[in-house]
């Protein structure tokens, strides 16, 4: 989509980039309401806020087997920029994705999951490197503080349902975080190539289709 064409389709009051995630979600979920929650800490990131994620979107999803999935919106352009029109990729390039199984210590939604986000937001940012399928990231403890979990990393694959979208502003793919056991962590670290991890991912899938991360698991 060439400049043009953008100012023609779009005003300034448009959210293409993230009603381009929004319409790959209805794809679905339908018309199933997400529970949207937005910057944790009050404040918008570019107001001087300390969570890059500009919100995040839970939806429960009965696919495969009850679990809570989890998207980000903001490391991809959300909003109206017609100087980023037909881009190659839309900011960063991919937005984060997390699906959880139901935990006992999560009363309520998973809000460390965005934490999680968060953080991993905040090195993209940061660091101005950016993550991609088959990308590994040993957490150094358990990915829930405090808690009782052979989970102590994340590899990245492609969410399988959402997939990759092409936006007014570029390129997205939904990036899945998938938690790991120590276990898994450490064989890795010796050997932490992508085709270790795509191997990894391919093994998980087997029984796991969704690479629905479960706390449980050891």
């Amino acid at each position: 989509m060439n400049p043009e064409t953008y100012k023609q389709q779009f005003t300034t009051d448009d959210t293409p980039g993230w009603q381009s995630i929004d319409n790959q979600l209805e794809k679905i979920y339908g018309d199933t309401e997400a529970r949207h929650y937005p910057p944790l800490c009050g404040i918008h990131y570019a107001a001087g806020g300390t969570d890059p994620i500009d919100g995040a979107s839970i939806y429960d999803s009965n696919h495969q087997t009850f679990h809570r999935h989890i998207v980000s919106y903001g490391m991809s352009e959300l909003y109206y920029n017609e100087e980023k029109a037909g881009g190659e990729f839309s900011k960063w390039g991919f937005e984060f994705t997390f699906r959880l199984a139901p935990f006992k210590d999560d009363e309520n939604d998973p809000i460390w999951a965005i934490n999680v986000m968060n953080n991993l937001a905040r090195y993209v940012f940061s660091s101005g490197k950016w993550f991609e399928e088959n990308h590994f990231i040993p957490a150094n403890g358990p990915i829930r503080l405090n808690t009782d979990t052979e989970i102590t990393g994340f590899v990245f694959a492609l969410d399988p349902e959402l997939g990759k979208i092409e936006t007014p502003h570029g390129e997205v793919s939904f990036l899945q975080l998938v938690g790991i056991t120590d276990t898994e962590v450490e064989q890795l670290k010796k050997s932490p190539t992508i085709g270790a991890v795509s191997e990894l991912i391919d093994r998980l899938k087997e029984s796991n289709p969704l690479l629905i991360t479960d706390l449980n698991r050891k």
